[in-house]
């Protein structure tokens, strides 16, 4: 469809009781949920094991078909943990898989379909567990991983450094750096002296930013009546 046809008061009812969904169900997975979580389809996202933690102004987006996963894995002597910072981003098919521990710096952003873990869930000769395959990873403050990328176990990505899409990382990234291929390799460095806008220059004024979503969703919704949004489920035109 080339336009969403529901009603803005539809629109406002849905967030409602998305955002009862999230406070009663979806942040029961979680050790700590922040405020302001923005979860799209949060039904959908999956989360398993104990030991995961997400920071302020989460904005998750998640899909039937490709969801979001989070998971940790627990067993004799190993204890998996996962720590998400505030403002970060995390988009549909990412997954986050842990045995050990990933730790997620703030102002974050995990493009589609991105896979960190910090195993590789079979040792070389012991495939049965993992067994001295883990090692912890830590993505800094305003990491930015592209879509499709990898990062593997042991890695420790620095402040403001941006990992291109496809690549896979198999060794530490410095600070301010733009990696990509595989195995990643430097492509250039960022200057540290620039003035940078991270993610949470948007939610300064929380209340504000609230405020103007619901008026652009105003805008564009509110022209839409439910008679029109029936018929365009049931009988949708060209152009619709």
């Amino acid at each position: 469809m080339r336009k969403n046809h529901k009603p803005f008061w539809i629109k406002m009812l849905s967030d409602r009781w998305q955002r009862f969904y999230i406070q009663h169900f979806f942040s029961k997975h979680f050790e700590h949920l922040g405020e302001h979580p923005m979860v799209v389809h949060p039904s959908t996202v999956n989360v398993h094991g104990a030991g995961i933690s997400i920071g302020r102004f989460v904005h998750l987006i998640s899909i039937r078909h490709n969801p979001v996963s989070l998971s940790t894995w627990s067993g004799r002597g190993i204890q998996g943990n996962i720590k998400i910072g505030d403002h970060c981003l995390i988009s549909p098919g990412t997954t986050l898989s842990s045995a050990a521990s990933i730790s997620i710096g703030d102002n974050c952003m995990l493009a589609a379909d991105c896979y960190i873990s910090d195993s590789d869930w079979h040792g070389l000769y012991n495939r049965l567990r993992p067994f001295r395959c883990s090692k912890p990873i830590v993505l800094e403050d305003n990491v930015w991983v592209g879509h499709g990328a990898k990062v593997g176990k042991g890695i420790t990505i620095g402040e403001n450094s941006v990992v291109a899409a496809g690549a896979v990382v198999v060794k530490d990234v410095p600070p301010n750096t733009v990696v990509g291929g595989n195995p990643a390799k430097v492509i250039k460095k960022l200057n540290p002296q620039r003035r940078m806008l991270k993610r949470e220059f948007m939610f300064r004024d929380s209340d504000r930013f609230l405020r103007m979503q619901e008026e652009l969703d105003r805008y564009v919704l509110g022209g839409n009546s439910l008679r029109g949004w029936v018929r365009h489920k049931l009988f949708p035109r060209k152009g619709d």
